[in-house]
């Protein structure tokens, strides 16, 4: 009995272990996957009220980490001013305060976004702005009072894994059979959205890049 319990314990153990991410093969049918994979999160992201909800989620589904919670790792050092269209979008006036905030949201040692976050501080609770201002929740949760949704406005693919035309073009460049590590940028794709709370009165506004991080799990197993 104790050896089974034994065993059992460390079954479990290692089924919670994060999943080791090795190089993508690069393929055609790998690169489909990849493309897959991105269109899916990104279908997600713009369907979802809570950006941190989704990549919570997405890291969970792919157990990239022992524990699947999205932290925002602040950035210091950096300071930028909202521009004139986002005051508009905020629906601020010009000497209304606005703050910013740089952060990584990242799932253990996955960096799946960076994101620039301009928030109006007079529209939160003195508890939402110490906890932005001082520790590292993501925005959603610590305005989750609020009871915020988002609406983006602007998406922007920064790579594909298959060249534009592919499927109509003879001479594409495709890859026919593997040909070591798939090379995938930094950057994939990036959101531009505006965040509301319940009253539909705007009180941030987050510029998202999502990074290749997303996909730091082992690319599906060959199917016959």
């Amino acid at each position: 009995m104790r050896v089974g319990l034994l065993l059992g314990l460390i079954a479990t153990a290692l089924a919670s272990q994060p999943a080791t991410a090795e190089p993508w093969r690069d393929g055609f049918v790998a690169r489909i996957e990849a493309l897959a994979l991105i269109q899916t999160l990104n279908a997600s992201l713009l369907a979802s009220r809570s950006a941190t909800a989704t990549l919570e989620k997405w890291c969970a589904d792919h157990k990239m980490s022992a524990a699947p919670k999205i932290v925002a790792r602040r950035i210091a050092g950096i300071e930028k001013q909202p521009s004139e269209e986002t005051r508009r979008r905020l629906d601020v006036g010009a000497k209304e305060s606005v703050k910013y905030r740089r952060v990584q949201l990242a799932c253990g040692e996955h960096v799946l976004s960076e994101a620039d976050n301009w928030y109006v501080p007079g529209r939160l609770s003195d508890d939402m702005n110490r906890a932005l201002e001082t520790t590292e929740t993501p925005f959603g949760k610590a305005i989750a009072p609020l009871q915020p949704f988002r609406r983006t406005f602007e998406m922007k693919m920064r790579w594909s894994p298959l060249p534009e035309g592919w499927e109509v073009s003879a001479t594409a460049a495709l890859p026919e059979k593997e040909s070591g590590a798939l090379s995938i940028p930094h950057d994939l794709f990036e959101h531009t959205a505006v965040v509301y709370a319940r009253d539909q009165r705007p009180v941030s506004e987050v510029q998202e890049t999502y990074t290749r991080e997303i996909l730091d799990f082992p690319a599906p197993a060959p199917r016959e």
